[in-house]
């Protein structure tokens, strides 16, 4: 889920440069029981119900406005991190399962309680197709990460990770551990620390780093070095992660064309403009891409194989 996003002054800057280039015609906005019909499927690994203010029939329209075909929704825990009473399970699941063709779901708990591996483990059961996003108050290598990892692995799901230094899943210099004991498990990195270190010497206080950046992070070792680390674009720390600096941006989708995954994790209402993250991102990743193949994989492909949506495209 987003935390604390760009001032909006520079937001705003930011986006208007940004669509400016893109140059991509405004979506009409869809009726929420609408399925939207798009030349190109774009799948979106990361969005909540309800968010915000917002509710979960607005949030079908605002998908529909992105041009979104297949949205994952990530549920909270019981307590802490992702707003329990706005997030809930059940209420994810059951929404999900109501609109099979535009939506799939994770599993989701504390992972530090004594019965999140039973829990999680109900819910996978129960037709979750991952595990996340893990948003805690843990070390990231910690014996509780282990065992929603070793979980992971039993049901053969991703798991996708909030990484905020000082508030959830602390110490990602630490991460390298958990792929290097987990290598059939693929992890998917999410939110300001994980983004933040793109650049190398990055002063983790700062959630959302601007100026050049300098190649050779943590980030940018864990997605080279273990191919099971993978990465989220979503909410503004994706966003800014490349808006910050557009040559790097270039290579850098490039160079983890398999490894990234669209998301959105905006809570506005209406799924276009500057007030929207997730469209901006869509028009980023048209812009910085290499090439088209490479766009279809960060905005379809990668997903599809990541999650194992075999039925899809």
């Amino acid at each position: 889920m987003r935390t604390p996003n760009l001032s909006r002054r520079d937001f705003l800057t930011s986006s208007a440069a940004l669509l400016g280039a893109a140059a991509l015609a405004r979506p009409s906005l869809f009726a929420a029981s609408e399925k939207p019909t798009v030349a190109e499927p774009i799948i979106d690994i990361h969005q909540h119900i309800p968010y915000s203010k917002r509710t979960a029939e607005q949030m079908m329209a605002h998908q529909a406005a992105m041009g979104i075909s297949l949205t994952i929704l990530l549920p909270a825990g019981s307590r802490l991190g992702l707003a329990a009473g706005v997030n809930p399970y059940p209420e994810t699941q059951a929404f999900a399962e109501k609109y099979p063709d535009r939506f799939r779901w994770f599993a989701n708990e504390v992972t530090d309680q004594p019965d999140a591996i039973d829990v999680i483990r109900r819910q996978l059961k129960a037709g979750a197709i991952g595990i996340g996003e893990q948003k805690f108050d843990v070390a990231c290598d910690s014996a509780a990460t282990e065992r929603i990892a070793a979980l992971a692995a039993e049901f053969d799901v991703p798991v996708l990770m909030h990484f905020q230094q000082g508030s959830y899943n602390h110490d990602i210099q630490r991460f390298h551990r958990i792929l290097e004991k987990f290598p059939t498990v693929n992890f998917i990195g999410h939110a300001q620390t994980f983004w933040g270190n793109i650049s190398q010497n990055y002063d983790e206080k700062v959630l959302y780093p601007k100026g050049p950046v300098t190649p050779g992070g943590i980030t940018d070792r864990l997605l080279s070095d273990y191919p099971n680390m993978y990465g989220d674009l979503s909410a503004g720390s994706g966003l800014q992660a490349f808006l910050r600096d557009e040559d790097h941006a270039r290579a850098f989708f490039a160079r983890h064309q398999d490894k990234l995954l669209y998301g959105s994790d905006c809570s506005d209402p209406v799924g276009h403009g500057p007030a929207c993250s997730g469209y901006q991102q869509i028009a980023s990743v048209r812009r910085f891409a290499p090439n088209k193949k490479a766009e279809r994989k960060l905005l379809f492909e990668n997903a599809r194989r990541v999650l194992k949506l075999k039925n899809l495209g």
